[in-house]
């Protein structure tokens, strides 16, 4: 097997952004999410922003012909589609039940459904049914990429690094296009290897023509200089992408996740207040929150909470399983024995470096630092050891156990690696850097 550093410097690119499964990146540097969801679910959903249409014209077919299996293994992908861009998940369901339309219509060598599938239980978080779904089109179909993008989601999220890689790199080999680049990225970056993780991105927007796809690209790559703390070149890239595609919702919180950070509160206040409106989604209500509650406006804070509240009831009531983003969000704003509660429970089904430091530092909130420290350790394994949120978490855990030498050095480590890494704990990581005489 070649290995991903020759792929990504021998390898033209080619096709489209990448298949099926929405990656979550959470609220570190992490996995991005998918351009294009559910395009290639027996066959793909026009890229002019004519989703509807689409919908729309496989829902008319589907009446005339119900016996359409790829028909509705079509519909189901566009579903999934539809809830990523309008973070409804009242379309899961829906893809649920045309999915398995499709499959009980043709249940042998399905391969549209069950890569169709796997993609919904990623969008769900339901990471170790997404593997299994695409093991299952893969055993019909070895030659089927989309599969291996939704098993490289799927692996990455449950921590399983080297099925993860692998799962890329059949990906590689058998679509080398933005698709696989964009994913070998996140390899390399889960590794710490950010500068091929950038050579990889800009490889895979050399080769992207759609301008959703370019748009993604650069995101990433902003997303790069971000988490470097290089908030500036940030800027720049998330304004970049949003010319590219003025639709692209991550951008423009992107876009007011740098304009925060460097002091430019109303623009990013507007920003952030644009991208909730038009995409609710927890991690931008969490954000516009804790903004709102380092500018001194608790209630307007509040509100953005009891938002993001109700936007997970609604997730969970459509079958999406997210314990890492309410344990979170427990941790700082709500009960964090609660959030430990949670986070257990999401390291029982998943257990990759975002768990791991938010366990880590839900269990500090509890006053459990003797463990914590453990899942500190873990959170910085594989190369994550330079990220600003998991160094801070460390360090204020070390400081509690009394461990002021470790502790200075990571508070110290994470504010050099980017002063701004959140608007309430980087304040919090100077003031504790001051009283350990750092």
């Amino acid at each position: 097997m070649r290995s991903l550093p020759l792929l990504l410097t021998t390898v033209l690119l080619c096709g489209r952004l990448a298949a099926f499964g929405a990656l979550d990146r959470g609220q570190p540097p992490g996995v991005p999410t998918s351009a294009d969801g559910a395009r290639h679910a027996g066959g793909a959903p026009p890229a002019d922003g004519s989703l509807a249409r689409a919908v729309a014209v496989d829902q008319q077919r589907l009446r005339e012909v119900p016996g359409d299996a790829a028909g509705w293994a079509r519909l189901g992908g566009e579903y999934v589609e539809q809830a990523r861009l309008t973070a409804d998940p009242s379309y899961y369901p829906k893809a649920d039940e045309a999915l398995h339309r499709s499959l009980t219509l043709t249940p042998e060598d399905n391969v549209d459904a069950l890569t169709g599938l796997g993609a919904l239980a990623n969008a769900r978080h339901l990471f170790a049914e997404a593997g299994e779904f695409a093991r299952q089109a893969l055993a019909a179909s070895p030659l089927h990429w989309p599969a291996y993008a939704v098993l490289a989601d799927a692996r990455t999220q449950l921590g399983d690094d080297a099925g993860a890689t692998d799962a890329v790199q059949h990906l590689l080999d058998l679509r080398p296009g933005t698709a696989s680049f964009t994913r070998a990225a996140y390899d390399l970056e889960q590794h710490g290897r950010t500068d091929d993780a950038r050579a990889a991105l800009r490889q895979a927007l050399d080769g992207a023509y759609d301008p959703a796809d370019q748009a993604f690209c650069r995101y990433q790559i902003a997303e790069l200089d971000r988490n470097a703390g290089r908030t500036a070149d940030a800027l720049t890239g998330y304004r970049k992408a949003l010319a590219t595609d003025p639709g692209y919702t991550a951008a423009l919180a992107g876009q007011a996740r740098a304009e925060a950070a460097l002091g430019r509160t109303d623009d990013a206040l507007r920003d952030y207040a644009d991208a909730v409106g038009r995409v609710p989604l927890p991690q931008y209500l969490l954000e516009l929150g804790e903004l709102q509650e380092s500018l001194g406006h608790p209630d307007r804070a509040r509100e953005q909470y009891r938002l993001l509240r109700a936007e997970q009831d609604l997730a969970a009531a459509n079958g999406v399983v997210d314990d890492l983003t309410a344990g979170q969000f427990q941790a700082d704003h709500g009960d964090p024995a609660e959030a430990v509660r949670l986070l257990r429970a999401e390291w029982g089904r998943r257990r990759n470096v975002l768990v791991a430091d938010a366990l880590a530092w839900a269990l500090h909130r509890s006053g459990a630092d003797g463990e914590a420290i453990g899942f500190a350790e873990q959170a910085a394994a594989h190369g994550w050891d330079d990220n600003a949120l998991f160094l801070y978490h460390r360090g204020e855990i070390e400081r509690a156990l009394g461990r002021s030498g470790e502790a200075r050095t990571h508070l110290a480590k994470a504010l050099a690696t980017d002063p701004a890494f959140n608007p309430l704990q980087a304040r919090a990581a100077r003031a504790s850097l001051t009283a350990l005489g750092g």
